[in-house]
């Protein structure tokens, strides 16, 4: 990660993003944040719980003199994958903690929040500011993954239940166009003074031959002529690893589809309704991106492709698939400790997505955002640019 350069962080700010995690949990009833329904999905609480240990553990710990960690087993429940920093609850049984309940975790996040609050006033020294900085960024990137497992949730209950927290797609309201790009040699990677990941840097030219790539997302309406069509049962158009995908789950549809009286209804944080085909098509794995793409003659564009070009289009309506494996940039350099578990441990197996969605938070969306996921993944919000 590079930090910040330019300013501190505030004991505001701290606050800010703190609330807004609890902002996205606030219609949540207790039955509700403690269940894990799949294994790829995390309860709310644990979101709550884990965004705080993370602050008690690089922060708090480490350089506040004479803090006294909340609960000593606290480490244990709540670190994700932090190898250096101790064992922890696997990731598929944290669905199975109903203790510490609900009432203490929140107690957790404000003995914390009091903490670090004070200490940020104190005046911290610029290596503190860039570890709680770190620490921001990240809860921010919880924020948005709780949105997804809050609709996993909902999303395989019979209810249906609606969050109160306003997460809705928009009409892209443009007629289809291929922008051409000139091939040459490109510069790629993040290259300001304001914060990124460490995943981001490394900049470095890249040459790209002639493109071209559509101005908007792949739409509903015309996802549903390739199911029509018949492109779940057409194993021309996916790759070995997507069609086995396929056929062990028997996919035939995008994730929350359900036809209903010969309509094509969905789940969306706003309730159970009928599919609108003007909005982008979501909850796409890899596998489907790619097959739609071969179905229309047409491919992914790499993640270079993807940010050279991104400055021609709007992006942030969803995360968009390319065609680029997770690796390192030249030069990319991991960081010692725990920290450096942060990004580079996950650069294989994984495919690159880029641009932001209606979940990100603010100030996640950047050309250069290297955003990555397994290929079978689909919670994610997900979507799809053409090129050609």
């Amino acid at each position: 990660m590079r930090p910040n350069t330019v300013k501190s962080i505030t004991r505001n700010h701290f606050l800010e993003v703190r609330h807004q995690t609890e902002l996205i949990c606030k219609s949540l009833k207790p039955e509700d944040v403690s269940i894990q329904p799949a294994v790829f999905v995390s309860p709310p609480k644990w979101h709550l719980a884990h965004t705080t240990w993370f602050f008690e553990q690089f922060v708090l710990s480490n350089y506040k003199s004479n803090y006294s960690v909340f609960n000593n087993d606290y480490a244990y429940y709540f670190n994700s994958y932090y190898n250096n920093v101790g064992e922890r609850v696997i990731r598929a049984n944290r669905g199975n903690m109903t203790r510490p309940t609900l009432e203490d975790v929140l107690r957790y996040r404000t003995y914390v929040n009091n903490h670090l609050a004070e200490f940020i006033e104190e005046g911290i020294s610029d290596e503190i500011s860039d570890v709680i900085e770190i620490g921001l960024h990240h809860e921010q990137q919880h924020q948005e993954l709780l949105i997804y497992d809050i609709k996993y949730i909902f999303g395989n209950q019979p209810s249906f239940p609606v969050l109160d927290y306003n997460v809705q797609l928009q009409y892209e309201n443009r007629e289809q166009e291929f922008l051409k790009i000139e091939e040459g040699i490109y510069h790629i990677g993040h290259n300001a003074d304001d914060f990124c990941f460490d995943n981001e840097l490394g900049r470095h030219k890249v040459y790209l031959h002639d493109f071209e790539i559509s101005n908007r997302l792949v739409t509903n309406a015309e996802f549903i002529e390739f199911i029509e069509a018949g492109g779940y049962q057409n194993f021309n158009l996916w790759h070995a690893d997507g069609w086995e995908f396929v056929q062990n789950n028997n996919l035939k549809r995008p994730l929350y589809w359900h036809k209903v009286n010969g309509k094509w209804m969905h789940y969306t944080l706003n309730g159970f309704v009928e599919v609108n085909g003007n909005l982008p098509v979501c909850h796409m794995t890899f596998y489907e991106a790619f097959a739609y793409a071969q179905w229309k003659g047409m491919r992914l564009p790499t993640e270079f492709e993807w940010e050279v070009s991104s400055n021609k289009f709007n992006y942030g309506q969803l995360w968009e698939w390319t065609n680029s494996a997770y690796l390192p940039y030249p030069n990319y350099t991991k960081v010692e400790g725990a920290l450096g578990e942060y990004n580079g441990k996950f650069m294989v197996n994984q495919i690159v997505l880029r641009g932001a969605s209606v979940a990100t938070a603010k100030k996640h969306s950047r050309s250069t955002y290297r955003n990555f996921f397994q290929a079978d993944m689909r919670w994610q919000f997900s979507g799809i640019r053409l090129a050609r």
